[in-house]
């Protein structure tokens, strides 16, 4: 509840202050948690890697809020975990927590009791403790398989009671965790976009060409034989810019682009004779359906060019992809 009094005015100097100051002593509390990495952390990472179940993440308060995130950070990096409310695991959830699990607990003073209340149960199970506290000492620290020190020499809160600086550290250490398991798994980029399909980056690593590009009667194509003027007619009514050249069997023998266009007008060649062959790149790129629409965008900005005729293994069109299309998918 706000107090009744009116507080006294403040300038943004101070305001400003006020928040440099808060920032400052956060700041220090994450950088000093270097110094602590040592044994117990690498241990720490060696339980949490070698755990066949999930880490059930648990905390009351402030360090519950901390630990739901540390958990969903966990499990998109790779190690399935989820978070536990210790006030429900007492009413019934500690039946979640399985032989092949591991607890990670926090708690700042290390003896919050919802907390300890888990202590007894996972010891019969011999599920692994990871504790982190601000208290080496602390009962929670001391039954610990392994305890990490998120200690701060004080918090944020001018009034030294919030926990700010406390927490902030302790979603630090949460998140060291989470990375140095990422690298020991072997964690790929192409991982984590499978664990955030909606997501931009999972759109560009996910996306296969044959997601985007046009198909079946949709693909601009001509024979070696038709005219410049024909060819212009297909790219016309199929809107890509360009136009495939395929034989007989539909194997890829060039492509016609607006850019070969421009050069044939230069030349001053009559486009209701000139057969396509005598004017199309011979040598053009091309992509599988089945390659990452990723490739698709890094083989048309290292050829500088917009689009790509997609082929199968035997060099047969199968479709057609422009720079628009992959615009559109959010991949570029």
């Amino acid at each position: 509840m706000a107090p009744d009094r009116e507080p006294a005015p403040v300038d943004d100097a101070e305001i400003i202050a006020l928040g440099r100051r808060a920032l400052a002593i956060e700041a220090e509390a994450v950088a000093a948690l270097g110094g602590r990495l040592a044994g117990t952390f690498a241990r720490a990472c060696r339980l949490l890697l070698a755990c066949r179940g999930r880490v059930v993440v648990s905390g009351m308060g402030k360090s519950g809020h901390v630990g739901a995130k540390i958990a969903a950070t966990l499990a998109s990096t790779g190690t399935p975990a989820f978070f536990l409310h210790p006030a429900e695991a007492g009413h019934g959830d500690i039946g979640m927590i399985t032989r092949d699990d591991l607890l990670l607990a926090i708690s700042n003073s290390g003896e919050t009791e919802e907390i300890l209340t888990l202590v007894p149960f996972i010891k019969r199970l011999g599920v692994p403790l990871i504790a982190l506290t601000g208290n080496a000492q602390a009962s929670l620290a001391r039954a610990a398989d392994v305890h990490l020190d998120v200690s701060v020499p004080a918090e944020a809160c001018p009034l030294n009671l919030a926990p700010t600086a406390s927490t902030t550290a302790t979603l630090a250490m949460g998140d060291a965790l989470a990375v140095a398991l990422l690298k020991l798994r072997g964690f790929t980029e192409e991982d984590f976009a499978r664990s955030h399909p909606g997501g931009a980056l999972g759109r560009r690593l996910l996306l296969r060409v044959a997601d985007l590009m046009h198909a079946d009667e949709r693909v601009p194509r001509v024979r070696p034989d038709t005219t410049v003027f024909d060819a212009l007619l297909e790219m016309t009514r199929k809107g890509l810019g360009m136009t495939t050249v395929v034989d007989g069997d539909g194997v890829l023998q060039g492509i016609y682009t607006d850019g070969d266009l421009r050069r044939t007008l230069d030349r001053r060649l009559d486009v209701h004779v000139t057969p396509i062959r005598s004017v199309m790149t011979v040598s053009c790129k091309t992509i599988g359906p089945e390659e990452l629409a990723a490739e698709a965008v890094h083989r048309m900005e290292q050829y500088r060019i917009t689009a790509l005729a997609v082929v199968d293994a035997r060099n047969r069109v199968v479709g057609a992809l422009n720079v628009h299309d992959l615009l559109r998918a959010g991949v570029m």
